[in-house]
């Protein structure tokens, strides 16, 4: 049977009929789970009821004059127009000497390293350049919120390990037991966040070896989230997997401009990898980027020359971490570690029986101070009665929530 339809059954050029009204055609959606965030949610709320907002995770106070007076410059010298693809050769360079003072790893700025238009966007990237549908990535929970959504656009399948070694609420450790047993045929990477978002965790120089022998003897790659590197307190010091050779021969590191010069808006970060696997991410980031803002570039580059201000940053959040739990001490809240990140989780158990969703609906709401459940940064969700306060804030900011806080 013929199915071709005759000429003069289509429609003659410019005829316009009943059946040609205007229609959007549907789509079936990439990522039929994804809504309104809790962040917007919870900041939409806090401005209705002039709630202090301790939700959303960036400073209320401004960068350095100077990070500023050196991008005026950068415009003003006509660094206006498009810079190679993975990021302007000084900055990279200056990334590259960072990461070698730091962590004793130098990477080939010419090949291992790419700026990126922020560290979701990097993570992202790293995802596309490296998951194929069917493949497996293994995400450890509570995590950030981008992570799943990129693997689902990648094709892959998200495979959820809990961390907390103890089951108890309040334990974020990771459990080597659990990752071990889900690592599998199909696993092609794993997502790492130390200092990690939401629980303020800090992995250890030994949770870094264990993970090296976990991985040791598969192919599986790793994605490590180091936006915080630069907020780790009480003398630790960072474990990036750039010191762990291991780790570092397999690995994505990703970190954030934005968090460690308190310039979220700016959307610049970066990725350090080995070149065989930064070559795959650059023939993504070139189509879905292509590259990053130009006197941005110029302005970090030159502001870099002086490390003082990253290696300031944990004892200019480590006293702001301290305001603010001296003052939570006198509240019925228990105060769970804050080892890095700006980040404090607390458990409202003796307060309050509610579900985590609506006790910060009423915090907010009756108390004026809003505040993040950690229930959403699970898959499935996870009830424990913990929430999570963001202290990058002024000090005048904090003083307020506290005085509110003080009620409970």
């Amino acid at each position: 049977m013929n199915s071709i339809r005759p000429a003069s059954s289509f429609p003659a050029p410019g005829d316009v009929t009943a059946h040609t009204s205007p229609r959007t055609p549907a789509v079936t959606t990439k990522l039929p789970k994804v809504g309104t965030t809790i962040f917007t949610v919870m900041s939409a709320l806090a401005q209705e009821h002039d709630a202090v907002n301790l939700g959303q995770g960036f400073p209320d106070f401004g960068c350095d004059p100077k990070l500023v007076d050196c991008l005026t410059a950068a415009m003003q010298a006509g660094h206006n127009q498009y810079p190679p693809m993975a990021g302007v050769p000084a900055l990279r360079e200056a990334i590259a000497d960072k990461i070698e003072r730091l962590y004793g790893r130098r990477y080939d700025p010419t090949q291992e390293i790419t700026v990126t238009a922020g560290a979701t966007q990097a993570i992202l990237t790293a995802i596309l350049a490296v998951v194929r549908p069917g493949d497996e990535v293994i995400v450890l929970e509570p995590c950030y919120d981008s992570y799943v959504p990129n693997i689902e656009l990648a094709g892959g399948k998200a495979v959820f390990v809990p961390l907390g070694r103890s089951g108890e609420p309040g334990d974020f450790r990771p459990d080597f037991d659990r990752i071990a047993a889900a690592i599998g045929p199909r696993t092609r990477a794993i997502i790492v966040n130390t200092p990690h978002n939401p629980s303020a965790t800090v992995w250890s120089a030994a949770d870094m070896r264990r993970l090296a022998e976990l991985l040791a003897p598969t192919d599986v790659l790793l994605i490590a989230d180091e936006v915080y590197e630069h907020m780790v307190y009480d003398g630790r010091a960072h474990e990036s997997v750039a010191r762990h050779p291991l780790l570092a021969a397999r690995a994505f590191i990703v970190s954030s401009f934005g968090k460690t010069y308190h310039v979220t808006g700016w959307k610049v970060g970066y990725v350090a990898a080995p070149a065989t696997l930064m070559h795959e991410f650059r023939k993504v980031h070139q189509f879905n980027v292509f590259t990053v803002h130009t006197p941005t570039q110029h302005a970090l580059a030159q502001y870099m020359a002086d490390p003082r201000p990253y290696m300031d940053l944990p004892a200019f959040y480590q006293r702001k971490r301290d305001l603010f739990r001296t003052g939570l001490a006198s509240t019925r809240f228990r105060l769970l570690p804050s080892e890095g990140s700006y980040f404090q989780c607390v458990d409202y158990s003796a307060i309050s029986d509610m579900d985590e969703v609506s006790f910060c609906r009423w915090l907010t709401t009756e108390i004026g101070v809003a505040a993040i459940p950690l229930s959403v940064f699970y898959e499935a969700g996870r009830e424990q009665r913990v929430v999570r306060f963001c202290y990058a804030k002024k000090d005048e900011t904090l003083q307020l929530a506290l005085q509110r806080l003080a009620r409970l």
